[in-house]
């Protein structure tokens, strides 16, 4: 599975007869929106979309904060970001860890051509490349998706993993000390902390194939037995499956992640 594009490649590609379609999912737990950065400045011709109302449903609580969204509203959406059957890249501000969502999400619904913008839009200024300003609103996409091209866990699934479950929320979480916005602080039993941020270079970017192998071979995931990955509320938890697809490793994704586990009151675990 081909997950990354550099940016010149990006610019090469988007000077071509066919450019691929590209989406900016500015976002952070807690706000602001980023609209507002994006009209600040976006890799030409890319089209925002909001994490919050597009690449997630809303429901009870234990559904999780970022349920996924129906195949026929993400499809809604993905017509409406232009997409048809090319290439698509996504990427935001700051190591993909948000653009990750809308990777994993049209790789799932069936899009056999998604890459993330390798170091995101930093990278993109570093290599010395345009920006553009205005709001983007391309001609309606044709895109048929479907859904399940990806492997998903339900609570119950996780409960029960037999494989290595990777939490890739920060280690303070995961050990309990600490717990900013769900009711619950810990983790889930049998699960081994992988924080996503530990996927990438100093400078945003994924570490090499290599270097990602032995990250998770360290923690159990060396792809001799299942894994799985969740995180605070299945936005993160798509990087960290990103990162295992680099690795050679695939992955399933828990959608509802810590938001959902913490609200059925099932068994959590604290410390390492």
């Amino acid at each position: 599975m081909e997950v990354l594009i550099t940016a010149p490649e990006l610019a090469a590609a988007l000077g071509s007869a066919r450019p691929p379609v590209v989406l900016d999912v500015r976002w952070k737990l807690g706000g602001p929106p980023g609209h507002e950065d994006y009209l600040r400045g976006h890799v030409p011709g890319a089209v925002y979309v909001d994490l919050d109302s597009e690449l997630a449903a809303h429901g009870e609580p234990a559904d999780g904060r970022h349920p996924l969204p129906s195949v026929d509203a993400l499809q809604a959406s993905a017509r409406r970001w232009g997409i048809a059957d090319d290439l698509v890249v996504v990427y935001d501000g700051e190591g993909n860890l948000s653009a990750a969502r809308a990777w994993w999400l049209l790789r799932w619904a069936g899009h056999p051509a998604v890459r993330l913008l390798d170091g995101a839009l930093p990278a993109w200024v570093a290599a010395g490349l345009p920006l553009a300003t205005d709001d983007v609103t391309p001609a309606p996409g044709t895109v048929t998706l479907s859904g399940g091209a990806l492997p998903t866990l339900t609570a119950d699934d996780a409960g029960a993993f037999d494989g290595v479950l990777l939490d890739a929320r920060a280690a303070e979480r995961f050990r309990g000390e600490v717990e900013p916005i769900d009711p619950k602080a810990g983790h889930i039993p049998g699960a081994v902390s992988a924080p996503t941020t530990a996927n990438l270079t100093g400078d945003g970017r994924f570490k090499s194939a290599e270097e990602l192998r032995g990250r998770f071979a360290s923690v159990g995931a060396d792809g001799s037995r299942p894994v799985g990955a969740y995180c605070g509320s299945g936005v993160t938890a798509a990087h960290e499956v990103a990162a295992l697809a680099i690795a050679g490793i695939d992955a399933a994704l828990y959608p509802g992640s810590w938001s959902q586990w913490s609200n059925l009151d099932l068994p959590v675990a604290t410390g390492d």
